[in-house]
C-alpha cells in the first residue's frame, strides 16, 4: 500500500514543526495518534474507554471503530494500541466463518464475543519511542483494507 504524494506531504507538514522526540506516533502520547489520523483527513475523536484509558473513535465508509490503548500506567503512558470493530448482526456468523477468516488473513484477527457477535481487531506496537507517522498510517491503511473485507465475509450490510 502506497501513500499518495499529497498525503505524504500533508502528514510530513503536520509533524515538521514538532520537536524530534514528539514527531513519532507513540502510545504514551494519544494526541500523536489523533494528529496522525487528522493529518491524513481521517476521523479521530479522542475519548476514554470504560476503564479510563485513552481511546480514539475513527470511521471508515460508515463503519465506526475504536483505537484502544493498552499497557497503560495510571491511564497514560501506554505502549500499544488496538484497532477494534464489533458488529451486531441479525443473522449469526458461524465459528467456521470466523476460523476461515483467521486462517486466510494475515492482518486483523476475528472472534465471536460473549453474545456471539463478530469482532475484528488489529494490534499495533507503539512502545519504545513509537513509530514515524508514515509507518503508523501504513498500519492504518492495512486496517482500512481489512475492515471492508471482513464485513463482506460476515455479511454485514450498512
Amino acid at each position: 500500500m502506497r501513500i499518495s504524494a499529497i498525503v505524504l506531504a500533508v502528514t510530513a507538514a503536520a509533524f515538521v514543526s514538532l520537536p524530534a522526540e514528539a514527531q513519532n506516533v507513540r502510545g504514551q502520547d494519544p494526541s500523536s495518534v489523533a494528529r496522525a489520523l487528522a493529518a491524513t483527513s481521517r476521523v479521530a475523536k479522542p475519548g476514554t474507554d470504560g476503564v479510563g484509558d485513552p481511546m480514539i473513535t475513527g470511521a471508515l465508509n460508515g463503519t465506526s471503530y475504536q483505537i484502544f490503548f493498552y499497557n497503560c500506567t495510571a491511564h497514560k503512558e501506554c505502549a500499544t494500541v488496538q484497532f477494534h470493530s464489533g458488529y451486531h448482526l441479525d443473522k449469526p456468523v458461524s465459528l467456521e466463518t470466523i476460523n476461515e477468516w483467521n486462517r486466510s488473513q494475515r492482518f486483523g484477527r476475528a472472534y465471536l464475543d460473549k453474545e456471539n457477535d463478530p469482532v475484528l481487531e488489529m494490534d499495533v506496537d507503539l512502545d519504545d519511542g513509537g513509530v514515524v507517522p508514515l509507518l503508523f498510517i501504513d498500519n492504518v491503511e492495512f486496517w482500512e483494507s481489512v475492515l471492508p473485507r471482513f464485513e463482506q465475509k460476515i455479511g454485514y450490510r450498512k
